[in-house]
């Protein structure tokens, strides 16, 4: 009864109250994020893994990429953003050392940087989000460098690309480097690792390297083309071997969340899932183009 005799009045501030709270999620929303750019792609010959996309991350308690601490917090005022995913680099043919970085990703204003490619044999990949091999750099705060080639002729082997958390490692000829490892993150709810390096490649039935942990791709021996790295992960791809090409890079992802009373609408070139972890919604996005946009109220 003392709910219903209540006045309008009273009414209407108790609800207002309840909207202006911060704890009941009116803007600005504070929101964490994972933002994980296109893995670069492999190189050929022998060639050298690519380095996985930038990886940058806000969430308490996490990492960043490169051995960086979490990002600041972010405060979002309803409007509208930009969220793109970026697409993983292409990997190199035989002979044109024409291996493809990533493409980046990004949302609101948070950027981060597609993957360094692989060079062919032991020549020079790209820098990056983190680097290709051969010695390539990552971008600071989202990845780490390459690893470097080595051997002659037969014995040739391709370094590996880095990871998001471990540098590529160095060919121990004729054996490839193998791939740095990723980042892990519970933003979504369970821990997943992701920006992987891709592994280098390795002559005929030499050992190549393996992909590192977070979706990076393998390298690949007895002329096969290296091994992609995993979408939606930013994973670098793996170089090819001897006679073959290198492996495509993983595509990133964008994850984001916010407060259960805040809604999202994404444009329809937006793919994205959701799912409610304790007292937020977790956005993920795995395909958004250069002009989608999430709006937030």
């Amino acid at each position: 009864m003392a709910v219903t005799s209540m006045a309008n009045s009273s009414l209407r501030d108790f609800t207002k109250y309840n909207r202006m709270s911060a704890v009941f999620g009116a803007p600005p929303f504070s929101v964490s994020y994972v933002v994980v750019a296109g893995g670069g792609g492999g190189g050929s010959g022998h060639g050298g893994g690519a380095g996985a996309g930038g990886y940058r991350s806000n969430v308490t308690g996490e990492d960043s990429g490169g051995g960086a601490s979490a990002e600041s917090a972010l405060l979002i005022l309803a409007g509208t953003y930009t969220v793109t995913v970026g697409a993983g680099g292409v990997g190199g043919t035989v002979g044109n050392n024409n291996a493809t970085n990533g493409s980046d990703s990004v949302f609101h204003s948070i950027s981060s940087d597609g993957g360094g490619r692989g060079g062919e044999q032991l020549l020079a990949g790209n820098s990056g989000g983190s680097g290709g091999a051969n010695s390539a750099v990552g971008t600071v705060g989202q990845g780490s460098a390459g690893g470097v080639g080595g051997g002659e002729g037969g014995t040739r082997a391709g370094g590996a690309g880095g990871g998001a958390g471990v540098a590529g490692g160095n060919a121990s000829a004729p054996t490839g480097g193998n791939g740095g490892n990723g980042v892990a993150s519970y933003i979504s709810g369970s821990s997943v690792t992701r920006a992987g390096g891709g592994g280098g490649g390795a002559y005929v039935n030499y050992t190549p390297g393996t992909g590192g942990a977070g979706g990076g791709g393998a390298g690949s021996n007895l002329g096969a083309t290296g091994n992609a790295g995993t979408v939606n992960t930013g994973g670098g791809g793996g170089g090819g071997a001897n006679s073959a090409a290198g492996g495509a890079g993983g595509s990133g992802v964008v994850i984001f969340t916010l407060p259960l009373q805040a809604i999202a609408t994404f444009s329809g070139g937006v793919t994205q899932t959701s799912a409610v972890v304790g007292v937020t919604r977790v956005y993920t996005v795995t395909e958004a183009g250069e002009t989608d946009t999430v709006t937030i109220g």
